[in-house]
């Protein structure tokens, strides 16, 4: 009997599991779908949110590298939150001469790993509330949970929200963020 009991919930469990799986879909970014089998860079150029952030890349010649294998997990600024930079800031920085100084910038939001939002609550968790995370631009950032949302600290005290995590992609995970992080100066 009990044998019984068990398959039927197991084999319930597996069933709806497979169901949420098939159903669950990735959260709209800029208006548009984003599908897990493609990559940072085709995602990307399809959000109205993040036509900054796609002209920056390009400047800083990242396309191909976002494009690649990974895993990356990239802390992806939206228009708005360049935006909030100084007058200026973003002209100046997509001119070919500053082409060294954007690259810096931009790699300081992306991680050499696949780092959904309940692993980096976990390791935030495991820390004690802050957990340091390094980047591939040589940044080193620092996450925490604030009211109930991740935060993710530049190092330069700057804090910018997660506003859409989880966006999983084929060659990593993009999470939506409200400020440009940067690197200390």
């Amino acid at each position: 009997m009990k044998r019984t009991i068990l398959a039927a919930a197991t084999a319930t469990l597996l069933a709806t599991t497979a169901f949420a799986a098939d159903t669950m879909k990735n959260p709209m970014v800029g208006g548009a779908e984003m599908y897990a089998d493609k990559t940072i860079v085709e995602n990307a150029v399809n959000s109205a949110d993040h036509t900054t952030l796609v002209a920056a890349v390009q400047a800083a010649g990242l396309v191909e590298t976002l494009s690649g294998e990974g895993p990356f997990t990239v802390f992806a600024p939206t228009n708005a939150a360049f935006a909030m930079l100084p007058e200026g800031t973003v002209e100046t920085l997509l001119k070919p001469e500053n082409k060294d100084q954007l690259t810096k910038i931009l790699t300081c939001h992306v991680v050499a790993a696949d780092v959904m939002s309940e692993a980096l609550v976990g390791m935030i968790e495991d820390d004690g509330g802050v957990h340091d995370v390094p980047t591939v631009g040589g940044c080193t950032l620092k996450a925490m949970v604030k009211d109930g949302m991740v935060m993710i600290e530049d190092e330069q005290g700057s804090l910018a929200t997660v506003t859409i995590a989880d966006v999983d992609q084929s060659n990593g995970v993009i999470h939506v963020i409200d400020k440009v992080l940067l690197p200390a100066m």
